[in-house]
């Protein structure tokens, strides 16, 4: 199928009268959506939840390691005596 028939066989589709949704379909539609968006909301807050964790856990480390600062040198020994 070449392009022209592709965007043929789209207008065809696009002019068509649409088919009838049975009634039946829109209270089962209505329950998978608000499930749907139910999980999407959960999952959010979750993820919302673990960013804080790890921020918060982030800045303990940081504030424990202190990780901005340079650790002490090893390989001079300190001098005594002058």
């Amino acid at each position: 199928m070449n392009r022209a028939e592709r965007e043929a066989a789209v207008r065809r589709v696009m002019t068509d009268r649409p088919v009838p949704v049975p009634p039946e379909l829109y209270p089962e539609a209505v329950r998978r959506g608000e499930r749907l968006l139910r999980r999407r909301r959960l999952v959010r807050r979750v993820m919302w939840l673990l960013v804080c964790v790890a921020i918060l856990v982030f800045g303990v480390w940081a504030a424990y390691a202190h990780p901005w600062v340079e650790p002490p040198s090893q390989t001079t020994p300190p001098v005594n005596g002058w």
